[in-house]
C-alpha cells in the first residue's frame, strides 16, 4: 500500500514500549491461547470478550510500568497503521455524508505491547486487535501480525494490517448505527448456537465494511494487497482456526465465520462500493 508521505491521524494513542500498570489479565499461555480462539481477530470486546476478561481478571497480577525506545521498524509501522486509520476517517466521513448517516465520530486507536487497561477491562495481546465500544477505542498489539503469518499462515504484508485495522473500524461503525446494539438485544435470551449466529454475522459485516473501506482506497492500492487482504481473512476464519489448533471443526461454536465466509464478504464490499448491500444477517442467517 502507498503510504508515506500522507497524512497521519491525530487519533492514535501509542503505548507501545510501556506495560500497563496495575491489574492486567496474566500470561499468553493455555488461557491466553482459548481467548485468541475465542476472540481472535475482529471481536468486539463490550459484545462478548468483556465477560471472559472480567472472569480472568480474578488470576490477574500486578505490573510495573517499564517503558523503552521504538526500534526504527516500529516507529514505521506505527506510522503506517496512523495513515490506514487517516484513511478511514476520510472515507467513512464521505460516506456517512453521501449516505445521510449522520455525522461520522472518528474513533481512537491505541497501540500497546503486551497489555493494555481499556473501558471494557484487561487485555493482553493474546487477545488479537479488538474493538471496545465502551471507549470507541480500536487496541491493537502489531505484533500480531508476525503470529498471524507465522502460526497461522497468512501472507503477511502491510495491507493485512490495513485490512484488520479496517475490520475493527467497521466495528466501529456498527456501534455508531447501533448495529452492535440490536445484535445483543437479539441475543438475550436465544440458545447458544443461535446467539453465535448473529455474532458471525456482525463480524462478516465489519469484513463487508473493510472491503468496502477499500473500494474507496484503491488508488493507495498497490499490486498484491487484496491477496494480502483475503490471506488474513482466510487465516482468522473458525473452521481454519479450529483445524489447526485442534484437529477438527465444531459450527455452532463458530462466532466469526468461516474463511470462506470471511473473503466473501470481503470481496463483496471491495466490489460492490456500496453500503446498502451490508445486510449479512438477511443472507447469512
Amino acid at each position: 500500500m502507498k503510504w508515506q508521505g500522507r497524512r497521519q491521524s491525530d487519533n492514535v494513542e501509542d503505548r507501545r514500549g510501556m506495560s500497563s500498570g496495575g491489574k492486567v489479565i496474566a500470561g499468553g499461555g493455555i488461557i491466553g491461547i482459548i481467548v485468541l480462539l475465542l476472540q481472535l481477530f475482529g471481536g468486539e470486546t463490550g459484545q462478548s470478550l468483556a465477560p471472559v476478561l472480567e472472569q480472568m481478571n480474578q488470576t490477574n497480577s500486578q505490573q510495573e510500568t517499564v517503558q523503552r525506545e521504538l526500534t526504527p521498524e516500529e516507529d514505521a509501522l506505527g506510522q503506517f497503521a496512523a495513515t490506514v486509520l487517516a484513511d478511514t476517517e476520510d472515507i467513512w466521513t464521505k460516506i456517512f455524508n453521501d449516505n445521510q448517516l449522520g455525522i461520522y465520530e472518528k474513533p481512537k486507536m491505541v497501540l500497546f505491547t503486551d497489555a493494555v487497561q481499556t473501558a471494557c477491562g484487561g487485555a493482553t495481546a493474546a487477545s488479537g486487535p479488538f474493538y471496545c465500544p465502551a471507549d470507541k477505542k480500536v487496541y491493537m498489539d502489531l505484533r500480531f501480525f508476525e503470529e498471524l503469518r507465522t502460526r497461522f499462515g497468512a501472507k503477511g504484508g502491510d495491507f493485512a494490517i490495513a485490512y484488520v485495522i479496517a475490520h475493527e473500524v467497521g466495528h466501529h461503525v456498527q456501534t455508531l448505527l447501533g448495529t452492535s446494539q440490536k445484535v445483543r438485544q437479539a441475543q438475550q435470551g436465544k440458545s447458544k448456537a443461535d446467539a453465535n449466529k448473529l455474532s458471525v454475522c456482525l463480524e462478516l459485516q465489519a469484513d463487508f465494511y473493510a472491503g468496502l473501506w477499500a473500494h474507496y482506497n484503491k488508488k493507495y492500492l498497490e499490486e498484491g494487497d487484496i491477496e494480502e487482504a483475503l490471506s488474513a481473512a482466510h487465516a482468522v476464519g473458525d473452521d481454519a482456526i479450529q483445524s489447526k489448533m485442534q484437529g477438527h471443526v465444531v459450527p455452532d461454536s463458530f462466532t466469526h465465520g468461516t474463511s470462506e465466509q470471511r473473503m466473501k464478504w470481503f470481496m463483496k464490499g471491495y466490489n460492490s462500493g456500496n453500503i446498502s448491500q451490508h445486510n449479512t444477517f438477511e443472507e447469512e442467517l
